[in-house]
């Protein structure tokens, strides 16, 4: 189903693209809506579980693409250097495909908004848990679970 990375010695190891999903800051998610148009959008995440957890308004196009087909990827790239006299660049980066879901659970959807805080604004701790309790209803957790997930670096 899934193709295998033609640079295998670029291949980075499962945990380390674990440790890079759990420190890179952004992503960006793609998806295709119901008049086959793809879509990609930079977006925040967290990467726990080995599920990857998006926070969103309660309508829009991501929402409306995932609910056509919830076949999603979701790639990230960081430690980005030019090597400009080689002609290449120096880079992680990993690529996950796997199916997207609004988290319905009250209780899985304030674990991931907590790991929200936890991640982007971990010295605003009881704050945070406070914003969440304010806009608990005005916010959807999507949740992709992970069927095949890849790292790839360049040193």
């Amino acid at each position: 189903m899934f193709r295998k990375m033609r640079r295998s010695d670029r291949l980075m190891a499962e945990i380390d693209t674990a440790v890079l999903l759990d420190n890179v800051q952004y992503g960006v998610l793609s998806t295709v809506g119901k008049d086959s148009n793809p879509y990609g959008v930079p977006i925040s995440f967290v990467y726990m579980n080995n599920a990857i957890y998006l926070h969103c308004a309660t309508e829009g196009e991501k929402l409306d693409n995932i609910i056509t087909n919830n076949r999603v990827c979701f790639t990230v790239v960081d430690a980005v250097e030019v090597l400009p006299a080689a002609f290449s660049t120096k880079y992680k980066s990993a690529v996950v495909f796997g199916e997207a879901a609004v988290v319905e659970n009250p209780e899985e959807k304030r674990s991931a908004l907590i790991g929200f805080i936890k991640k982007y604004s971990p010295e605003f701790y009881e704050a945070g848990l406070q914003y969440i309790d304010n806009a608990f209803e005005k916010t959807k957790v999507l949740k992709i679970v992970v069927r095949n997930m890849t790292g790839k670096a360049r040193s």
